[in-house]
């Protein structure tokens, strides 16, 4: 079974993610696979340069100066998207190759990007806002405007519940969202009776 789980940044997903892997899945984090694929692929990097002259700076992404234009220009991330979505949709086709028995994809995009097709069942983790930006100050230590920004410039939860099949909220604590992550699992048939948690 291939899972796909999406939803805004800040809600959770990692956490579902690293469920799947304590049961013995096969997990692909396409913001990761993303970030690997800008520090490994010189012709990923160079379109994003070409696009967003100034944010390669030494061979390097500068992401807080690429989040800085995309999260505030709609056009500027779609354009950002359309270099990146194909070549992450490449990379995880790559990797199930391996033909695993279960497993998880993480992505934000998982339906513009063209993964959802790639998935057996899909499900969208969502948050209360408030609860997002208190975890993405922690997590990426930014400032609580750039956490909203980055939330605005994404689908809500509303476009995530009305494309998956499933909908897990994250409206606890991490403990009450592992327990529900767990349940999910079990009642899709990843998780088995006696599998340890995360």
């Amino acid at each position: 079974m291939i899972l796909g789980i999406t939803g805004g940044t800040g809600c959770g997903k990692t956490t579902l993610l690293n469920a799947v892997r304590a049961a013995g899945g096969m997990v692909f984090d396409c913001d990761e696979i993303y970030h690997h694929l800008l520090i490994s692929d010189a012709a990923i990097l160079a379109a994003v340069d070409n696009r967003f002259p100034g944010v390669v700076e030494d061979g390097i992404l500068n992401r807080r100066k690429l989040g800085t234009i995309v999260f505030s220009d709609e056009t500027a991330l779609l354009d950002l998207n359309r270099i990146t979505h194909a070549a992450v949709k490449a990379e995880v086709l790559r990797l199930l190759e391996q033909k695993p028995e279960t497993a998880a994809i993480d992505a934000i995009a998982l339906f513009e990007g063209g993964l959802a097709e790639l998935c057996d069942v899909t499900v969208a983790v969502t948050a209360p806002t408030a609860d997002r930006i208190r975890r993405l100050t922690a997590r990426d230590g930014i400032s609580a405007d750039y956490a909203r920004s980055r939330i605005a410039a994404q689908h809500d939860g509303d476009w995530f519940r009305q494309r998956c099949d499933y909908v897990l909220e994250n409206d606890g604590n991490l403990a009450e969202f592992q327990s529900r992550c767990l349940a999910f699992l079990h009642e899709i048939g990843i998780m088995k009776e006696n599998t340890k948690g995360v």
